[in-house]
């Protein structure tokens, strides 16, 4: 995830951890070993420190979510200090809520693109989205990424490896991949969603088949990424080619509607007649975030899924659906309502939302 304004994702700010378990989350105080241009509105920057000896979860990162603290600047440029952080300590986000903005930093949610963390000096990357209007306008952790140098400081938010071998195993909730059996997937997203789709492709194995469809600003953006999976990749670029740029999204759907046609897809290989799903509740995505997952549906959104009497994962098919969240509740609506796939099978997550600002 490498939005300019992206959902935050979920912050644990419950009870202190019980006595003898490990806290699943760590401040991870890293700096900056080398940064990379990508593309024109992609910059990897790559993070190391000692203390990423105790970052990580049970198995590969896949989709995995962390949190970067972007320091404040002062009058003459120069980064303020950051707040200390202590995950363990119960309500450290509502406290860190309450400091001046000008001094707390911005926090901002990014997805791990890749990971050394078995080396001497582990290390792994993050690779940000450059966005800024005709201004040079951008958010906090755009206008970082720009300008980040070797040497430069970081506090990382993320999961703490030794939580995967105590009572906490598996608690962290940086991971929404979760395929189950599914043979046949669907990953789609803009270019905030293009590290965790690249990361995720990397991870399939050869027997998995589908599409990946990456929507990002022009074809300069375009990325090599190798997967042993039978899985199609189509980059789709909005702007440059035909002299004007499309809106958001408009690509992404197209090739989400041409790659899951009506009617009768999803009955492939079923016995029965295929049938439209019920209309999904709505989601008002200037005021709520869109983020529907399998494993976080409540028993009411499984009740009224197509296979109630199936569990998550039951099935052949698995679509991952991230990005601008408009743009993703549309996509929401044309495969629960129109296509009929359970919602047992999908998972939508509204990155960000055109026009607003996380904190």
């Amino acid at each position: 995830m490498t939005a300019t304004n992206p959902t935050p994702a979920r912050t644990r700010t419950g009870p202190k951890t019980p006595r003898g378990a490990e806290p699943t989350t760590l401040a991870f105080h890293v700096q900056v070993t080398a940064v990379q241009q990508l593309g024109p509105h992609f910059r990897r920057v790559t993070f190391g420190g000692y203390s990423l000896r105790n970052f990580g979860v049970h198995g590969g990162t896949l989709d995995l979510r962390i949190k970067l603290m972007i320091p404040s600047l002062a009058a003459d440029g120069a980064a303020l200090p950051l707040p200390e952080f202590r995950m363990e300590q119960a309500g450290w986000y509502r406290e860190w809520l309450a400091m001046d903005p000008a001094t707390r930093g911005s926090m901002r949610t990014y997805t791990v693109r890749q990971e050394r963390l078995d080396a001497v000096y582990p290390e792994l990357d993050v690779d940000f989205v450059l966005h800024f209007d005709d201004a040079g306008h951008g958010g906090p952790a755009a206008h970082w990424a720009l300008n980040a140098t070797p040497g430069d400081t970081l506090t990382l938010i993320g999961p703490n490896n030794r939580a995967a071998h105590c009572i906490t195993a598996e608690t962290y909730s940086g991971i929404e991949w979760r395929p189950g059996l599914a043979q046949r997937v669907l990953l789609a997203g803009d270019e905030t969603a293009v590290p965790a789709i690249s990361a995720i492709l990397e991870s399939l194995p050869s027997y998995v088949s589908g599409h990946a469809i990456l929507e990002v600003p022009e074809a300069g953006d375009f990325q090599g990424i190798t997967t042993a999976a039978d899985v199609g990749i189509t980059w789709l670029a909005r702007g440059a080619a035909i002299g004007r740029s499309r809106p958001h999204g408009e690509l992404l759907q197209q090739a989400v509607r041409a790659a899951v046609t009506l009617p009768g897809w999803v009955g492939l290989g079923s016995s029965r007649e295929p049938a439209a799903g019920p209309e999904p509740e709505d989601v008002n995505v200037d005021h709520d975030i869109l983020w529907e997952t399998p494993a976080r549906m409540d028993a009411a959104a499984i009740s009224a899924s197509r296979n109630p009497d199936k569990p998550a994962g039951a099935m052949p098919f698995y679509a991952w659906i991230a990005g601008e969240a408009g743009v993703v509740k549309e996509l929401r609506r044309y495969l629960v309502r129109d296509v009929g796939i359970d919602r047992k099978q999908v998972s939508f997550m509204g990155y960000w939302r055109q026009g607003k600002a996380e904190l």
